[in-house]
């Protein structure tokens, strides 16, 4: 009897360790979660325009991929030195005339921090080019602009967002 008894409790000792692991896996992995999302400033007050990824999560995000749709068509970023203001300024000429822009690169395995703001491109304190990029912007969305962008975590959880999505989804 009392060797049943011995057993009984290594078991429900087993069950609770299992459960317990289980537990701090799903902790970490929520601990180190990154969630991207795509943000736009256009602050006419100030003649500013900006794209922005912001990392809201708690863990590092590491950019994979970064695609761009419009009219129909495919564009990797790769291609563009991974820069969006190139890629825009190549599908539509008239951002080559912008004097006051700024831009990021989102380069394969750069990693944005968690709660942090990685700035894209940004347009700032020039009426005449606040009013171009804010028009051409507007026509390339209505005209079906989107954007798809894979990234992972430190663990090698990947994730995309694009334009529409209510968050990040996971992709493994």
């Amino acid at each position: 009897m009392l060797s049943i008894s011995a057993m009984s409790i290594s078991f429900i000792t087993l069950i609770i360790f299992i459960y317990q692991t289980n537990l701090m896996r799903r902790q970490n992995h929520l601990s180190i979660m990154p969630y991207l999302m795509l943000s736009t400033t256009n602050d006419s007050g100030n003649n500013t325009f900006e794209l922005n990824l912001k990392n809201h999560g708690v863990g590092p995000a590491i950019i994979e991929t970064v695609t761009i749709k419009y009219q129909g068509e495919r564009y990797d970023l790769i291609k563009y030195d991974n820069h969006l203001y190139t890629l825009l300024a190549s599908l539509e000429p008239a951002l080559d005339s912008l004097v006051h822009v700024s831009y990021g690169t989102l380069d394969k395995g750069i990693a944005i921090p968690a709660n942090t703001t990685y700035n894209i491109m940004a347009v700032r304190e020039d009426q005449k080019d606040f009013r171009l990029i804010n028009s051409v912007f507007k026509k390339m969305v209505s005209g079906g602009l989107d954007y798809e962008i894979v990234y992972k975590s430190i663990q090698d959880e990947r994730w995309v967002i694009h334009n529409g999505s209510e968050g990040p989804r996971r992709l493994d």
